[in-house]
């Protein structure tokens, strides 16, 4: 089981989210960006989501900091522009582009794969946690729990790419690229998911 995050880790975090947030918003507002605009109502929305179900399971302050750090490297990559050598000059120049390994390996895959690894590990605390209210025991992260796990962490990947599709029926342009943008982003989902997977049973299994 893990160790929920206290009352102070708690207020550090929610402050340091609510401040990119607002200095975020800000920069949306003054640019003209109405797809980021769009994306931070839905990152409220989630951020009331994780709330609720953080009150229920008591999530750890490492899982918490993980969602905070995802959500300014998502907020960051919409947001802050790059130099146009950075990307290629079909695309917008934000950090969401740039490319790390030039037609191999963008900070877009790199930020997908870490967000849900992170939300691969928060459906573990869930699951570990609902299953110690029921039984009083520890569940060990076996392999099959762990698919089921990556593949929750996957889902939630899929929900990310519908959001998606819905702001380019509802804004004139956005960022969020055609359908080999979406497939490599699905392959990030699936790399980060199974990474956390692993991480979790290895650990697991290492102090039990």
């Amino acid at each position: 089981m893990h160790r929920p995050a206290t009352t102070t880790q708690i207020r550090l975090i929610s402050g340091f989210t609510a401040l990119y947030l607002a200095v975020s918003a800000i920069s949306a507002w003054i640019n003209g960006n109405g797809e980021f605009v769009f994306y931070i109502l839905v990152m409220l929305i989630i951020i009331g989501a994780v709330a609720w179900v953080h009150h229920q399971v008591g999530f750890s302050a490492g899982l918490l900091c993980g969602l905070c750090g995802w959500g300014l490297l998502h907020m960051a990559g919409g947001l802050v522009p790059i130099p146009t050598s950075w990307h290629t000059g079909l695309d917008q120049g934000v950090l969401y582009n740039l490319w790390f390994i030039p037609q191999r390996l963008k900070y877009d895959q790199v930020v997908h794969a870490f967000g849900f690894g992170v939300t691969t590990w928060l459906c573990w605390q869930c699951l570990s946690v609902a299953f110690h209210s029921r039984s009083g025991t520890t569940l060990l992260p076996s392999l099959g729990l762990m698919v089921l796990c990556a593949a929750a962490g996957m889902g939630f990947g899929a929900l990310n790419e519908v959001v998606e599709f819905f702001a380019t029926l509802l804004l004139p342009s956005t960022n969020v690229g055609g359908y080999e943008n979406t497939g490599w982003d699905l392959v990030a989902n699936l790399v980060g998911s199974t990474a956390a997977a692993l991480v979790i049973f290895f650990h697991g299994h290492s102090r039990s």
